[in-house]
């Protein structure tokens, strides 16, 4: 394995993820930062090397420290972006104003879509850094699996393909595998809806529906996730690949998934307060859904799946009736031009 450019590198974000995606750039020899506002969660990390709130039972590898002060991280050449997609906007200007420089390259962790905006997390990156080499890391890539140093695989996007094999050789492990892929677009769209279908597949657990129930809403949900995505700019075999179809399959069906979780809860009869209140992070899916929504919306993509997810979340529409909606549309070809 060949050495990385990268000598040390910064992670925005210490929940789950943003700690595995550390253990990862730790075990790779890179000096590693956790930037994070919660300070028993970074003294645990810096004392113990451990991450007892999101990760139990995991030891850091001893190059990870961590920081609740974000002037700390300015210089470092590489930065991941994990913190959860409604606070990115502050946590970017916040990173601006203490000065970090044109020379670092960012890598989008996280799922989701401003909602406000539209605009895709590196699009968000590039209008406040817009000279700095931008990328994105996706896939079915659950942050317990991860940080059990179990078989993961990713995808990393950027428009510069040159960007994108600089990171692949940080993000290459005997157990952790990336691939590259130009399309940017596709692979932050597919990460962020799939959260959504997250949800639909956990009400599905928690009504009680069968396998057949879930896997065709599954297939549906990859053929919106097409239509929708390649709307929006994104290619379809994007959506064939680790960022669209792999990471559906995992959050759809995984134990790990929060929101999976959250939609059984409301399957179960719980309503979105009473879910979110036994969360101990957050579901992507929720502010997702009004993101995706949003565009579905906008673009004028046929959504079904999608709109009745939103009238759940948002409408308070009870689950079965948007299941009975769904199953009571009028029939239509599988594939459509």
């Amino acid at each position: 394995m060949s050495e990385t450019e990268f000598k040390s590198a910064a992670v925005l974000g210490s929940g789950s993820w943003g700690t595995a995606l550390a253990i990862v750039l730790g075990e790779r020899g890179l000096k590693t930062t956790i930037y994070g506002i919660e300070e028993d969660v970074l003294e645990d990390i810096n004392q113990n090397h451990t991450n007892s709130k999101y990760l139990p039972g995991t030891d850091l590898p001893e190059n990870i420290t961590a920081t609740t002060t974000i002037s700390d991280i300015v210089n470092e050449p590489l930065i991941l972006l994990v913190v959860p997609s409604q606070v990115a906007r502050l946590v970017i200007s916040q990173l601006k104003d203490a000065g970090a420089g044109p020379d670092t390259t960012f890598v989008v962790c996280n799922k989701g879509i401003e909602s406000d905006t539209g605009l895709l997390m590196t699009q968000l990156l590039a209008e406040y850094f817009p000279g700095n080499p931008i990328a994105a890391l996706s896939g079915p890539t659950h942050a317990e699996e991860v940080a059990k140093r179990m078989a993961t695989a990713t995808v990393i996007g950027s428009a510069y393909h040159d960007t994108a094999v600089r990171l692949q050789q940080v993000f290459t492990l005997p157990w952790f595998r990336s691939y590259t892929r130009e399309d940017v677009e596709g692979i932050e769209i597919g990460s962020t809806v799939k959260n959504v279908f997250a949800i639909a597949a956990g009400i599905a657990e928690g009504l009680g529906l069968g396998d057949n129930a879930k896997a065709a809403m599954v297939t549906r949900g990859l053929a919106e996730m097409m239509r929708l995505g390649t709307a929006l700019g994104g290619k379809a075999s994007t959506f064939q690949g680790l960022s669209g179809v792999g990471d559906l399959i995992v959050t759809c069906y995984s134990q790990h998934s929060r929101n999976n979780r959250l939609g059984r809860m409301l399957g179960e009869g719980l309503t979105l307060e009473e879910a979110k209140e036994k969360m101990t992070q957050v579901a992507e899916g929720l502010p997702n859904t009004e993101s995706v929504y949003k565009l579905a919306q906008k673009t004028g993509v046929r959504t079904p799946l999608i709109d009745q997810i939103y009238a759940v979340l948002y409408q308070d529409k009870p689950a079965r009736q948007a299941l009975a909606e769904l199953l009571s549309r009028d029939p239509r070809p599988e594939s459509e031009s």
